[in-house]
């Protein structure tokens, strides 16, 4: 069988002017998962790459600290949805993210108050009923992951393993899509509640065989506990 380990990016700049780079928090958490996995003896075949800068930017700083030399993969298809559009959907005056921030602000908890809003917008989404709406809906979203997870498992030889830097977004979309069993109406409820769980650097495991994928272990951050303190995060 073949592993297909899914990496959540390291921390972005949430509240900063351009969110898709990663912090200094971010930065040092990748470069302990790096060292963590090499440490454990994992040697990737294959690395793959959503196109986003904190995906690069988190295979970067984890592959330097491991010392890896496998081959990189960029594809697009482990991109993060597009969580603005869909929180602009719910509250279009939010295009304006100044708007937004003195918003956010007057409630005195911006942090707090952004995660209730992201929740109510990403639920509306998930949800199916404004499919139209959205420039990709969830379950266009889900298929576009699904291909990308296919293609990778296909370009690996049986014992092989890939390491896949992406989101959190689509790591509880395979995580869903595999342990639901009442279909897609199920997966996406099961997604709203896995997706607001995934740390930063978390690793996710799947096994690809002759009975297709399992899901072996997800949202792995022990590397994070075991290291210096204040790298667990979420956002």
């Amino acid at each position: 069988m073949s592993v297909i380990l899914l990496v959540r990016h390291g921390q972005a700049s949430f509240g900063k002017t351009d969110y898709d780079v990663l912090s200094e928090v971010g930065e040092r958490q990748s470069r302990v998962l790096g060292r963590s996995l090499a440490a454990r003896g994992i040697e990737p075949d294959l690395l793959v790459t959503g196109a986003m800068k904190r995906h690069r930017q988190t295979l970067d700083h984890a592959m330097d600290s491991a010392q890896w030399s496998a081959p990189v993969t960029l594809d697009e298809g482990w991109n993060e949805f597009d969580h603005e559009h869909v929180i602009e959907v719910l509250k279009p005056h939010y295009r304006s993210q100044i708007v937004m921030k003195a918003d956010l602000v007057r409630t005195l908890k911006p942090r707090e108050a952004f995660q209730a809003m992201f929740e109510e917008a990403t639920r509306r989404w998930a949800g199916g009923e404004f499919d139209d709406e959205y420039n990709e809906s969830f379950t266009a979203f889900s298929s576009r992951v699904e291909e990308a997870l296919r293609r990778t498992a296909a370009a690996l030889d049986p014992t092989q393993t890939a390491v896949v830097f992406t989101s959190g977004g689509p790591i509880a979309a395979i995580a869903a899509a595999t342990l639901s069993p009442s279909g897609q109406r199920g997966a996406a409820e099961l997604w709203g509640r896995l997706n607001i769980t995934t740390i930063n650097t978390g690793v996710t495991k799947l096994v690809v065989g002759g009975r297709g994928q399992t899901l072996v272990s997800m949202n792995d951050h022990s590397h994070l506990e075991s290291a210096e303190p204040g790298l667990v995060t979420y956002r």
